[in-house]
């Protein structure tokens, strides 16, 4: 082979290398939406606007608060308790059909704070439980109930259950006392694994965001919360720090690709996880007849979507602000 065909031929390498590499970094970069000229407004304003847009999960997160302390501020509890955190007692009455919304008007014009639901079943109602917060001890109270019940509903056998004002307390407190632990658990753990203030501190704000922002919207749903909505709440946590871990881990911890490819390849990840655990608490709140399941499942339900806002949105706007400041302080 002469010089000038072998010539020709690295040339021919060097330019088939070139064009293999250029290819290689369009992909890597097509991978998100450069930052500028995007034609989709939504993804426009989420790459380009994204310190406007952490507006949203603050506006929110005051929203909560100032509902949490108004409810606090008139009714003496965050939440709404249900009598096994508040004590009173629970009648059921099994195998007769009751019309609902007319008997919990009714004993509600006679003066008796009372909540109504229906045991259902494969579809079909098999009872009623009659929560009221009379004390179990003041039986005179219990029987004008049954006796105000009696008028509206014919039906012979019944069962009664009922938990004491301080025994409610005392479970109420202890939950209290769990969820604060494992919040501070939580917080330790994520600033021992990030030891840098600001990504710790958005991971930390984010499951702080989740169960606030969380239990308002339960308060205004009127969702009485009893020890398992005290238990989905934990849960929460630790969903909720799932997915900021999984960001902040993508973001930091890498090197490969861009900002916003990172940002993107935990995205996908991350939401991939939410909609399998959605689609299993779907599935369980139509199949579920039991009240406790159902509560865990709706609380979990709500948290999960206020988490996607508080993870893809403010999370990852504060990564950003911190990432850029950085490089511009080396600079």
């Amino acid at each position: 082979m002469t010089k000038r065909a072998e010539k020709r031929l690295k040339n021919k390498k060097k330019s088939s290398f070139s064009q293999d590499s250029s290819i290689k970094e369009q992909t890597e970069v097509s991978d998100v939406p450069k930052q500028r000229s995007i034609k989709n407004p939504f993804l426009n304003a989420y790459v380009n606007h994204y310190k406007f847009l952490l507006l949203l999960p603050l506006i929110m997160l005051l929203l909560a608060i100032f509902q949490i302390g108004f409810q606090t501020a008139t009714t003496g509890d965050f939440i709404a308790k249900d009598i096994s955190l508040k004590g009173g007692i629970s009648i059921t009455i099994e195998n007769v059909d009751i019309n609902i919304e007319s008997l919990q008007e009714y004993l509600q014009s006679n003066g008796f704070n009372i909540n109504i639901r229906n045991i259902q079943s494969g579809g079909r109602t098999i009872g009623t439980i009659i929560e009221s917060d009379i004390n179990l001890n003041d039986q005179g109270s219990i029987d004008s109930l049954l006796e105000a019940i009696r008028s509206q509903v014919t039906f012979e056998d019944y069962s009664l259950e009922g938990v004491g004002a301080n025994i409610g307390q005392s479970f109420f407190n202890q939950a209290m006392i769990a969820l604060l632990c494992s919040f501070i658990l939580m917080a330790l753990i994520v600033s021992i694994t990030f030891r840098t203030f600001i990504p710790s501190i958005a991971v930390i704000l984010a499951a702080f965001s989740d169960i606030t922002i969380t239990v308002a919207i339960a308060n205004l749903l009127g969702i009485k919360f009893s020890t398992a909505g005290l238990a989905a709440l934990l849960m929460l946590i630790g969903y909720s720090v799932d997915t900021d871990i999984l960001l902040t881990t993508r973001v930091l911890k890498r090197s490969e690709g861009s900002l916003l490819s990172r940002v993107y390849s935990a995205f996908k990840t991350g939401v991939m996880m939410n909609a399998t655990t959605i689609v299993a608490i779907a599935i369980a709140l139509m199949i579920t007849s039991s009240d406790i399941i159902r509560q865990i499942m709706v609380i979990l339900f709500i948290g999960i979507l206020v988490d996607q806002i508080n993870t893809w949105i403010q999370n990852v706007g504060i990564l950003r602000l911190y990432i850029e400041h950085k490089e511009n302080a080396k600079k």
